[in-house]
């Protein structure tokens, strides 16, 4: 897949053409993942002629096989494809730094004034709109990831299992197995298979953890080996992040409150970039600039190992029946997550009337007109505004 790089360009001159294109990508690409591949098709395909479109769908289906943020990931493939190696780094780093920079600034700011007046009646609006485009995202993923009446049973099990306490990263891997087995099960027709299915339950209980509420003392490690866990175990939608930050952080931790969670996604909503960067204003909220720095490092340092080490497999991972099942399994059980943590955070944004009224216009403009979520947020973001200057 490496052989679109032109021979006439030096490494310098594809790492630098590389550099540009993604701290600009990074700058400027509001909307979230989708919108991210788009830019990132038009740029890399349309314009440049880097790649050609079958090259480009190959890439987007290798990263929705692997763990973390799929926009991340394929500016990761891309730069590796491009430049090699050295593109694999600056690639990735490109398209997070931007972001990264932005939301440290923004956190810096929440941790000044975010308990004022102005800034809180800010989040005010901004939270349900941010309610709106994550329902939006379970509508549309919805659709995709629920493929059979299977796939709809194992997602709803795993909605209910979240709410009575189950480790959300073992529901994510028993609801892979789970369907990967269903749909191959017909296929291999082994007695064998069928003989083991009855211990499977008996296992996945010996993986399965309650979440117990926790207390623990704040300290930069822990810190970071959570984020590195978190990317390096989430597959799905960003928004599926929401499910591992509240019941790690929130839950476990007690480091953050639900309040604070949502504000965190509100940031991460109103810049560019990948909503990963959540990590980065967490980790500001709690150790400050090292916070920020280590927390972005650990989510996002396995996506370029799962990128490097994937690449030349992404032929076979295409063709494979029992990974696409898994992925299947896993894209559903991310939806359960999705739903049960949504629930969870509209209790605490939706609030009053008016909450509720500009969390339900937002989702019917998005379904309705597919309007950008950006412009959302913005209205938002004048709608806390103004009512903070009224009274």
């Amino acid at each position: 897949m490496r052989s679109f790089a032109l021979k006439t360009e030096t490494l310098p001159q594809r790492l630098i053409e590389v550099a540009a294109l993604f701290l600009k990508l990074g700058a400027t690409a509001f909307g979230g993942p989708a919108a991210h591949v788009a830019l990132m098709h038009d740029e890399i395909v349309q314009r440049r002629k880097w790649l050609n479109d079958q090259q480009f769908l190959d890439l987007l289906g290798a990263t929705n096989l692997i763990p973390g943020p799929n926009s991340t990931e394929m500016a990761i493939h891309i730069g590796f494809l491009r430049a090699g190696w050295p593109g694999l780094i600056v690639g990735g780093v490109c398209f997070v730094l931007p972001a990264m920079l932005i939301v440290m600034a923004l956190a810096w700011g929440y941790v000044q004034w975010g308990a004022l007046p102005q800034a809180s009646w800010l989040l005010y609006g901004i939270k349900p709109v941010v309610i709106a485009i994550i329902a939006q995202a379970l509508w549309s993923l919805g659709r995709k990831a629920i493929k059979s009446p299977w796939t709809a049973v194992v997602g709803l099990a795993v909605l209910v299992l979240y709410f009575a306490g189950i480790n959300e990263i073992a529901l994510l891997f028993a609801g892979g197995v789970l369907v990967m087995i269903g749909v191959n099960l017909q296929r291999l027709r082994k007695p064998t298979l069928v003989a083991c299915l009855p211990a499977l339950p008996m296992t996945a209980s010996n993986l399965l953890t309650t979440s117990a509420s926790a207390s623990l003392p704040f300290s930069l490690p822990l810190l970071f080996l959570t984020f590195l866990k978190i990317g390096a175990v989430l597959y799905g939608s960003g928004y599926v992040l929401l499910a591992f930050l509240r019941a790690d952080f929130v839950v476990r931790f007690g480091w953050l409150t639900d309040q604070q969670l949502i504000d965190a996604v509100a940031i991460g909503q109103v810049t560019p970039g990948p909503l990963f960067t959540t990590a980065t204003f967490i980790g500001y909220l709690l150790g400050r600039a090292p916070g920020a720095l280590l927390a972005t490092l650990g989510i996002f340092l396995p996506s370029f190992v799962f990128v490097a080490l994937s690449n030349p497999l992404i032929p076979r991972i295409r063709n494979s029946a029992w990974v696409s099942s898994l992925l299947d399994g896993v894209n559903v059980a991310s939806l359960g997550l999705m739903t049960a943590v949504t629930w969870q955070l509209g209790r605490a944004s939706l609030v009053d009337l008016p909450t509720a009224g500009i969390a339900l216009l937002s989702l019917g403009l998005l379904i309705r007109f597919k309007i950008n979520s950006t412009w959302l947020i913005l209205v938002g973001a004048i709608i806390g505004a103004l009512k903070a200057m009224l009274g």
